[in-house]
């Protein structure tokens, strides 16, 4: 059994706080891989400011090299629209993976207005990553509530596929303060850099399920 964290997101662009949070979360949770799941398009965010889909895949492969992480649109292929269902649908297509979702502390104080998201917590562990200035929202969420009594010390935080679901785990390092919305600030035409882009190259996925 492979041990695969899933990151989701627009990675609209992908920057170094994608890469430091998976190669931490590969540290602390004992994993084989992380997967950069590259959204074709987030519900919850205004498509107006949302760069092209190969854009943002390609600004993840440079991001992503030489660390053991896989980008993949492997939503954009299953037209899953929402985590729950793409969350579904991997274990059945890859059966030999376990499969952990990451998400950032902002993310935890919105979770209650993902779709589904408690049948997300049913279906995998989750393990939420500190960000800069999220931790207190994170805390009072709704979606904590519900999920307080969830909660796994850090400290055995390795054993994330023996744990009872649902099951979340906090994980604190030194945070990166990158953000993605004042990389766009200050190059709002960042994705024509990569426009260029062979579009055989951009279409190739290592996750053909």
């Amino acid at each position: 059994m492979k041990r695969i964290g899933l990151l989701g997101g627009s990675f609209n662009p992908a920057h170094l706080g994608h890469r430091k949070i998976s190669l931490h979360a590969i540290r602390a949770l004992g994993l084989d891989e992380v997967w950069w799941l590259v959204s074709p398009g987030n519900p919850l965010k205004d498509p107006a400011g949302m760069a092209p889909f190969q854009a943002r895949m390609a600004s993840a492969r440079r991001m992503a090299r030489h660390a053991p992480i896989r980008v993949t649109g492997i939503e954009n292929r299953l037209k899953t629209r929402y985590t729950a269902d793409t969350l579904h649908k991997l274990p059945r297509l890859f059966p030999r993976h376990r499969f952990i979702w990451l998400m950032g502390a902002d993310n935890l104080a919105q979770f209650h207005r993902w779709e589904r998201w408690r049948h997300i917590a049913e279906q995998v562990p989750i393990a939420v990553i500190a960000r800069p200035g999220y931790d207190r929202d994170a805390h009072a969420s709704p979606a904590m509530g519900w999920l307080r009594r969830a909660v796994r010390p850090a400290g055995q935080a390795k054993n994330w596929t023996r744990w009872r679901l649902p099951a979340l785990v906090l994980l604190r390092f030194r945070p990166d303060p990158t953000s993605a919305t004042r990389l766009r600030a200050a190059d709002p035409a960042w994705h024509r850099r990569y426009s260029t882009s062979s579009p055989s190259k951009a279409r190739t996925d290592p996750l053909q399920p």
